[in-house]
């Protein structure tokens, strides 16, 4: 059997991009959670807000460190797998990615020792500034790797010399058409995505009946989250198809599963199996015209069709049609979640119903599968292009000899393998240990010199002492 090195290089990609994903969609949401709960903390003084926050720090920790030696391979990637590639965009790309390590990644590596390990080395003005920097600096990384990303999916502001890009305004090479649709939806899935985390852990120490007070606090306000976000997130989503749809059609079209050239009273297909060799779908069953209202805003809207380009110019229909229904069953899945919870908010059920509770648990890896899903429809639905309707990702595969390509694929599965067990290994042991308990987290903080967190719980017990002691102290008295 010959072996191809173009897809075998896409399929190494697509596995080590794939897995690197998975640990920033948590972090960019967890570092959000962690700097909420630590400013309620300093806000309210109340204790359970530090717990959250302490507790989800070190799965933080763990996470963002398999984000970021998993997404360094990505960028070598670039220069032994699509050395062309690195050629051809360089020059657009290469400062992006530059912007990204100055910007993001100092402000992390500067401040995330404090955030990790200053809880009693710095005042809590000066940890709280940690975490916000931090908490920032992981949006800041999903910006520029977003703008990179989007200008690859709708290209504007360059020009091409010599068959290579150039820029011609950094403006538009930044805020093209599509970047901040899929800015604001990816960071808004990342909320989402730790907001089912942190409540899926919860609703599993309420099952167990464990760390009660914990889990009630940390469930109750992740499933007010998920009122707020899924919604919005679903109207992003529909933004984003609209520009979808202006820009990039035949994605769209895969999307839907849209055939025809061009197609009205398009229905909303629930379920099909589109056949890429009869043009055609199999087992269709939709929704009359509802396709067309969602994708045009009109019940009878026209929407372009995969006929309308060469089938060499359309991706793998498939796997873009069953990636979208999947990103979008699971989104409204939790966003029935968040409106059940609503409805045993007010019926004061909300912790004791375990049907609830363990539907919860089951949906704590949802967000990463549905984030996973949304990144196969837009990495397929773009392809053929690498530069989308400029570049085909065949030119730009680096000449290797495909033994090897096969080789390092086998290898990066292997370890890559024992990696996410070594990081579910320490999940599992953290989440087993539960939080700190009140009591130690007071022995932890008694005695410490510095100011912060220590000086407000001290206060707390010498006004508890001075309040024991005085019946004491009245009694010598008297005698």
């Amino acid at each position: 059997m010959d072996l191809d090195v173009a897809i075998l290089s896409r399929i190494q990609f697509a596995f080590t991009v794939s897995f690197h994903i998975i640990f920033p969609s948590i972090t960019i949401g967890l570092a959000t959670l962690i700097a909420i709960w630590e400013g309620l903390w300093l806000k309210t003084h109340n204790p359970y807000y530090l717990q959250l926050a302490k507790f989800w720090i070190k799965p933080f920790a763990i996470t963002f460190g398999m984000g970021v030696v998993s997404g360094i391979v990505l960028s070598y990637e670039f220069g032994t797998n699509f050395s062309k590639f690195s050629v051809i965009t360089g020059a657009v790309l290469g400062p992006l990615m530059a912007y990204e390590v100055l910007t993001a990644f100092f402000m992390e590596a500067g401040f995330l020792g404090v955030m990790l390990f200053g809880w009693q080395r710095v005042g809590r003005k000066l940890h709280y500034f940690s975490t916000l920097v931090v908490m920032t600096g992981t949006w800041i990384s999903a910006f520029w790797i977003i703008v990179a990303n989007s200008w690859m999916q709708t290209p504007t502001g360059y020009k091409i010399i010599n068959g290579k890009f150039e820029v011609e305004s950094w403006m538009e090479v930044i805020f093209n058409p599509s970047m901040p649709y899929r800015l604001t939806h990816m960071v808004v899935a990342s909320l989402i995505t730790a907001t089912f985390v942190v409540a899926g852990i919860s609703a599993y120490y309420l099952l167990k009946k464990k760390n009660i007070p914990f889990a009630k606090k940390g469930l109750s306000m992740c499933m007010w989250f998920a009122l707020v976000l899924t919604p919005l997130q679903a109207w992003i989503g529909d933004m984003h198809g609209l520009n979808v749809r202006e820009h990039q059609p035949t994605k769209l079209a895969a999307m839907e599963g849209i055939w025809s050239a061009e197609e009205e009273n398009v229905p909303l297909l629930l379920f099909a199996m589109p056949n890429m060799k009869t043009e055609s779908n199999d087992y269709e069953v939709g929704i009359p015209n509802l396709g067309s209202l969602i994708l045009t805003h009109s019940w009878d809207g026209a929407v372009q069709g995969l006929k309308a380009v060469p089938p060499e110019d359309r991706p793998n229909v498939p796997l873009v049609f069953w990636s979208f229904r999947v990103m979008v069953g699971i989104g409204f899945g939790m966003m029935g979640i968040a409106v059940l919870a609503l409805l045993l908010r007010r019926k004061g059920r909300l912790f004791e119903n375990k049907p609830f509770l363990a539907l919860v648990t089951l949906f704590t890896p949802m967000g990463v599968i549905a984030v996973l899903a949304g990144w196969y429809v837009v990495e397929i639905g773009r392809q053929p292009w690498i530069v989308y309707n400029l570049v085909r990702t065949s030119e730009i595969v680096s000449p290797l000899p495909p033994e090897r390509v096969l080789f390092t694929l086998i290898m990066f599965v292997i370890i890559y393998s024992l990696l996410i067990g070594v990081y579910l290994y320490f999940m599992r042991k953290l989440i087993k240990k539960g939080p700190p308990s009140m009591e130690a987290l007071e022995q932890q903080l008694i005695g410490m010199k510095a100011p912060g967190y220590a000086l407000a719980w001290v206060k707390t017990l010498q006004n508890k002492e001075q309040i024991t002691n005085e019946p004491q102290n009245k009694e010598q008295g008297d005698k």
